[in-house]
Formats: structure tokens, sequence, C-alpha cells
């Protein structure tokens, strides 16, 4: 069952811009094509961060200089098994990593939001973004829509279907932010708890909602 909750800002005569997340293994990636097929415009962080890193780029220098010419490969492309595992070292490390990648993702982000008010104010814009909270990036957008799943569920599909190891995946779902603070900052809530049958309901009624609010 998919639950709306009361939510945050009106709709202001700008493309309709909703935040898309959920922790791993829940589906969101899926919601998100779903999303598309019904129309609407899809933004891709994960995208926008392979694309901050493009050979050449600021950010790629930046992250050279702080963790080593050697992540950068012959060709000028990131290296980057090399610089994760540098970057997830300790907690230090990842917080540098952090304060070097997202605040370029989170301006190239907000271009594209723009972008997205001057090309069709009637639009319907989903931000896809696995850290959409963590990063405070659910202030770019008038929605957020939290793709919601049980834990053991996750754990269940991220073996069956990624190839994880029970005690990885389970490990992967408690370095994210906890469920229950991740569904306490939604507008609302997707239940991907059944089959693709069941997710295509409630798929349809989200899109039912985002009209109503829009």
């Amino acid at each position: 069952m998919c639950c709306a909750l009361p939510f945050r800002l009106g709709y202001n005569g700008e493309a309709m811009k909703i935040g898309l997340t959920g922790g791993i293994g829940s589906g969101k990636s899926t919601v998100a094509t779903m999303l598309r097929e019904r129309g609407a415009n899809i933004i891709d962080a994960d995208q926008v961060a392979r694309d901050v890193v493009a050979p050449g780029s600021p950010v790629l220098e930046e992250l050279a200089a702080a963790f080593g010419q050697d992540i950068i490969e012959s060709d000028g492309s990131l290296r980057r098994q090399a610089l994760a595992q540098r970057a997830f070292r300790d907690e230090a490390s990842t917080a540098k990593l952090n304060a070097i990648t997202h605040p370029a993702i989170a301006k190239r982000i907000k271009t594209l939001l723009e972008a997205a008010d001057r090309e069709d104010a009637t639009a319907i814009v989903v931000l896809d973004h696995p850290l959409l909270l963590e990063t405070n990036s659910d202030a770019l957008v008038d929605r957020v829509i939290v793709v919601d799943v049980p834990a053991q569920e996750r754990i269940r599909r991220l073996v069956a279907y990624r190839g994880l190891e029970a005690d990885d995946a389970k490990a992967r779902i408690e370095r994210q932010m906890p469920d229950q603070q991740r569904r306490a900052r939604a507008d609302y809530l997707v239940d991907n708890s059944g089959d693709e049958q069941a997710l295509k309901a409630e798929v349809a009624k989200l899109w039912e909602y985002v009209h109503a609010v829009q």
C-alpha cells in the first residue's frame, strides 16, 4: 500500500520536481524507469556523479591530488576501484572524497533542474538520487518520494539478483541512513515489498498523487 504523507512545499508554477530515493536493493531505479514510461523527465544522480569525474574535469584533478595521480588511467579516465580502495578505507578518507565530489554533483543537479524549468514549466522532473537525504538535496525538490522495502527483503534481493553475500548485503544496508529516518523525511512512500505487478499499481497511485499536488 502506498502512503501519502503531509508535504512541505506547494507547486509554484515551475516544473514539478520530485526527489526519488530509497535504500540499496529497494528498487528505486525500477520506479524511476516506470515514471519515465509515464512521461516524467528523469535526472539520474549516479550519471551526474560519473559526469563530474570525466577525463580532464576539475573534480578528477582534485581527486588525483588528494588520493594519488595513479587513480587516473593512461587514457585520462578514473580508476574507480583504485579510488574506492583509498577513499573508503576510513571515515576521514571518505569525508575527503565527499567534500570533493558532493558539491560538484549538487551544482550540476541544480543546473539540470533549472534547465528543466526553462524547457517546460509544466513538466514533472524526477531526481533519482540514492543520497538525496544524506546530502540534503531534498532542498532542491518539491516532494520527496521514498521507495520502502523491509531490510530482510532487500537483503534477499541483493543476494538473489546482485550476487552479494548476505553479510555483505546486510553491512551495506547498515551503512546507509536508517529506514525510519528516511521514512520520516518522505512526503510519500512507495511500498515495493511485493512483485512487479504490485509495484506497477503502486507507481500508478504515485502518478495520481503527483498530478493531484501539481
